[in-house]
């Protein structure tokens, strides 16, 4: 049982509408998720619904990293995958699985963002990428060798859209997880048994290093 339960929709205060509509960033680079057919997550929203306010905040912030950002839809979905996995919070990783698939990430992909950067298949960009994720959760900071990696793929906008994508992603997380989120009946239709992130806690991954070895 969740310690929060989430608000029914139709409960719902009136400031949760402009708290919605906040989601939508003014100029946004990148199509909306697809809706029809698929699980809205209204457990997240009915949690948020107990307050508006921190809501719209939050969502202006989230909006511009799902819509707006100057991250490929994949390389997003690449770091908020692997930012679930790390942080083992199955309802994150369940719900970024069906964007992933929706962007066209098969399901090998997906799962072998669990395993991480030492996963076959990867480009080299993808490979530093994941790299680099595993540093900012692991170490709050990058190497000077990962900052290294990180400028060599992304410029500087690129690289401060893929921190605070790391940090929101590692904050929504620990919501979650502390207040213990049921999965939404609609998200069970498309995950019969909830799915754990696969793959182990941050502290049993072993990473590859950068060019300055492994750690």
């Amino acid at each position: 049982m969740a310690r929060v339960e989430p608000i029914p929709p139709r409960q719902w205060p009136p400031e949760m509408r402009p708290a919605l509509a906040a989601m939508i960033p003014p100029a946004p680079r990148h199509p909306r998720a697809q809706t029809e057919g698929r699980p809205k997550g209204l457990n997240i929203l009915g949690t948020f619904a107990h307050h508006p306010e921190l809501a719209q905040a939050f969502f202006t912030f989230n909006g511009h990293l799902l819509l707006a950002t100057t991250l490929t839809m994949r390389q997003r979905e690449l770091v908020v995958l692997r930012v679930a996995n790390l942080r083992v919070c199955s309802y994150e990783w369940a719900q970024h699985v069906i964007v992933g698939r929706d962007i066209g990430m098969s399901d090998l992909e997906i799962a072998q963002v669990g395993i991480g950067p030492t996963a076959p298949g990867w480009s080299p960009e993808e490979r530093a990428l994941l790299q680099i994720v595993d540093e900012l959760i692991d170490l709050r900071t990058l190497s000077d060798a990962g900052w290294e990696a990180a400028a060599a793929i992304l410029d500087t906008r690129q690289v401060m859209d893929l921190i605070f994508t790391v940090g929101c992603y590692d904050l929504l997380a620990l919501m979650m997880e502390t207040f213990q989120m049921e999965f939404d009946s609609e998200l069970l239709t498309f995950f019969p048994t909830a799915p754990a992130a696969p793959g182990p806690p941050v502290e049993g991954i072993e990473r590859a290093g950068y060019s300055s070895g492994a750690r």
